[in-house]
C-alpha cells in the first residue's frame, strides 16, 4: 500500500508530460513549407498517374479478360510447374553456374573494396582522398550493372567474362560505400589511443578497425552476394553469361512454356532462401564470437 503513492504520482507526471507534448504538437503550424512541398508533389504525381491511365492507348484491351488471362497464366506457372526441355540435374547445374558467377564477383569486389573502403574512411585516411574515392564510386553506382556488363562486353565480348567484370565493377562501388561507412562509425578515441601507443596504420586497421566492424562487413558482403545472384540470373539472358537465367530466357522467349518458367522460378526462390538462412547463421556466430 505504501508504494501506491509514488506509483500514482509517477503515472500522473507521465500523463502530464504526454499531454504537454500533445499540446505542443497541436500548437505547431499544420502547414509548413516542407509539408506543403511534399503534399504538392504527391498531388501532382497522383494527377499525372491518373492522366496517364486515362490517355494511354489500350488498343481495345478488355481489362476483365486481361485480368482473367493473367490469373490463368500465373496459375499455370506456380501451380503446375514442370521441366520439359531439360531435366532436374541440368537445372541444378545451371543454378550452380549462376551461384558461381555471383560468388566470384562478390569475392573479387569484396577484396578490392576492402582496401578502397579503408582509404575512403575519413577517420583513418585523409579527407581529400576520401572525397575522391567516394565521389568516384558514387558515379559508378549511378550506372546500372547491366550497362557496365554491356560496356565491358565491347572489349571482352558477350559471355561470362564480361558479366563477371561488369558485376565486379558495380560490386566494388557498392561495398566501398558500405565498408567505409562502417569504418567511420568506429570510436575516434580507440584510434587516438592506438596512435598514442605508437601503432602504425596497418596495426590500427588489423587490431581495431576490422575486428570492430567484421559483423557489419559480413552482413553487407552477403547482402551484395544475394544482389549479385539476382543480377547473375538477369545477365544469363542479357549478356549470354549462361546459368539458370539463360534457361529462363529460352523458356520464355523461344519455348513460350509458362510451366517451365514456374519451375525455374521455384529453383531461384529456393536458392535465395538457402542463402538468407546461411547468411543469418554466420552473422549470429560472429555476434557470439564478438
Amino acid at each position: 500500500m505504501q508504494a501506491e503513492g509514488p506509483i500514482k504520482s509517477f503515472s500522473l507526471q507521465a500523463d502530464q508530460i504526454l499531454d504537454k507534448q500533445l499540446r505542443e504538437r497541436l500548437s505547431k503550424k499544420p502547414f509548413s513549407k516542407s509539408s506543403i512541398a511534399i503534399r504538392t508533389c504527391g498531388l501532382l504525381l497522383t494527377l499525372l498517374t491518373i492522366y496517364a491511365f486515362i490517355s494511354f492507348d489500350y488498343k481495345d484491351v478488355n481489362f476483365i479478360d486481361a485480368l482473367l488471362l493473367t490469373m490463368d497464366n500465373l496459375g499455370k506457372m506456380f501451380f503446375d510447374p514442370h521441366l520439359k526441355h531439360f531435366n532436374f540435374s541440368h537445372a541444378l547445374f545451371q543454378v550452380l553456374v549462376t551461384l558461381g558467377l555471383a560468388f566470384l564477383t562478390t569475392i573479387f569486389g569484396a577484396i578490392i573494396a576492402l582496401m578502397l573502403g579503408l582509404l575512403a574512411a575519413e577517420n583513418i585516411s585523409s579527407k581529400p582522398l576520401s572525397v575522391v574515392i567516394k565521389g568516384t564510386v558514387a558515379l559508378i553506382r549511378a550506372v546500372p550493372t547491366v550497362l557496365w556488363v554491356l560496356i565491358f562486353a565491347v572489349a571482352a565480348g558477350l559471355g561470362s567474362v564480361a558479366a563477371v567484370i561488369g558485376m565486379t565493377f558495380h560490386s566494388i562501388s557498392y561495398l566501398v560505400k558500405a565498408y567505409s561507412e562502417s569504418f567511420e562509425e568506429l570510436d575516434k578515441g580507440t584510434i587516438e589511443a592506438l596512435q598514442a601507443s605508437g601503432a602504425n596504420w596497418w596495426q590500427i586497421v588489423f587490431q581495431a578497425v576490422i575486428p570492430s566492424t567484421i559483423t557489419y562487413m559480413v552482413s553487407w558482403t552477403f547482402m551484395r552476394f544475394e544482389i549479385n545472384f539476382a543480377v547473375a540470373v538477369a545477365m544469363g539472358a542479357a549478356a549470354g553469361a549462361g546459368g539458370i537465367g539463360f534457361d529462363m530466357f529460352m523458356a520464355s522467349g523461344f519455348y513460350f512454356d509458362l510451366r517451365e518458367i514456374g519451375a525455374i522460378t521455384y529453383f531461384i526462390l529456393l536458392v535465395a532462401i538457402c542463402l538468407e538462412i546461411f547468411a543469418t547463421r554466420i552473422k549470429r556466430k560472429l555476434q557470439v564470437l564478438s
